[in-house]
């Protein structure tokens, strides 16, 4: 996954290791309140929640808590936006491992921003049963939010502006782990011709 158009890298934010110790630190955190480590299950957000939740249910088991199953939810159809999205959207399905009434569920993105997503996310899940609680872990908080969510468990949070993103490549889909913030590139000026220089006279 290249850089979208009319963006450009302004700096890295987390490499692999980064990443990695990041994912680690939510899990232990998860694991430290054990209520929630009992009755858990892990759901991510696609795209790049999904994998973000495998690798946080590995960790929490190699942290000495129960394996929690995974899910993955597709929020699509959910979207408070989805008239302006495109005329056929793309659905890559929703998969909730068994019944989650009563039980923990830690819905797992990429990046937190305005809370649109997350909320998409909530009444999606609320759908599927009655979960005891919902946490939020994110691996990057980059701020502006326009509906009151706030994370349980935040890889980074970083201060950003409207104009700039965030970009988060994983191994399994991109090939590397990475997170850059991206931010506008600045639109090229037409070039004036050039000058056609007078030859001096014998």
């Amino acid at each position: 996954m290249g850089v979208p158009p009319g963006f450009r890298v302004r700096r890295e934010l987390m490499d692999a290791e980064r990443l990695s110790r990041a994912l680690a630190r939510i899990a232990h955190q998860i694991v430290e309140r054990r209520r929630d480590a009992e009755g858990l299950v892990l759901v991510g957000v696609r795209t790049r929640g999904v994998p973000l939740a495998r690798r946080l249910a590995r960790l929490v088991a190699e942290a000495g808590a129960p394996p929690p199953p995974v899910g993955a939810l597709d929020i699509t159809l959910y979207r408070d936006d989805l008239t302006t999205v495109a005329p056929q959207p793309v659905l890559r399905g929703t998969e909730i491992p068994g019944s989650i009434d009563g039980r923990t569920v830690v819905l797992v993105d990429d990046v937190l921003y305005t809370g649109r997503t997350v909320r998409a996310a909530l009444d999606e899940i609320i759908d599927f049963g009655r979960p005891a609680r919902i946490k939020l872990a994110v691996l990057v908080d980059r701020g502006h939010r326009e509906l009151p969510i706030c994370p349980d468990y935040v890889g980074q949070m970083i201060t950003t502006t409207r104009d700039e993103s965030v970009q988060v490549l994983l191994q399994e889909d991109d090939g590397a782990d990475r997170v850059l913030l991206l931010e506008k590139a600045p639109e090229g000026r037409p070039r004036r011709p050039a000058k056609k220089k007078r030859g001096r006279r014998a």
